[in-house]
């Protein structure tokens, strides 16, 4: 496993990068980085640890959104009174998102390391 240096929100981190994996890992280092800096200059939260929450949660619901729209692409549209399609509409249970969630917010503490935890 090699270990790259990146920068997050001006914080330099070395991270752990499976053989062949650096562009995607760059690609994820870059959307993070973008979302906490839209975060950060919005102005309304200061501190780093609510910064990233804010965009692990974003960036957790972009990715539901993602994955939810394959799924409603092959079904016939919706009745307009029908609610929007739920996780567990979707195939995957609350208890997995929650899961999902939870793994995503253990790898952003990873990351943050001398920081300190998120939660």
């Amino acid at each position: 496993m090699k270990q790259l240096e990146v920068s997050i929100l001006g914080q330099v981190y070395v991270l752990g990068c499976p053989e062949g994996g650096e562009a995607l890992l760059g690609t994820a280092v870059a959307a993070v980085d973008k979302e906490m800096s839209t975060i950060r200059d919005s102005g309304k939260v200061k501190a780093r640890e609510r910064i990233a929450v804010l965009a692990a949660l974003n960036l957790a619901y972009q990715l539901a959104e993602k994955a939810a729209a394959p799924a409603a692409a092959s079904t016939s549209p919706r009745p307009a009174a029908e609610p929007p399609p739920t996780a567990a509409s979707n195939g995957a249970s609350e208890a997995e998102f929650d899961a999902d969630i939870a793994a995503l917010v253990r790898r952003v503490d990873a990351a943050l390391g001398e920081d300190g935890q998120l939660l």
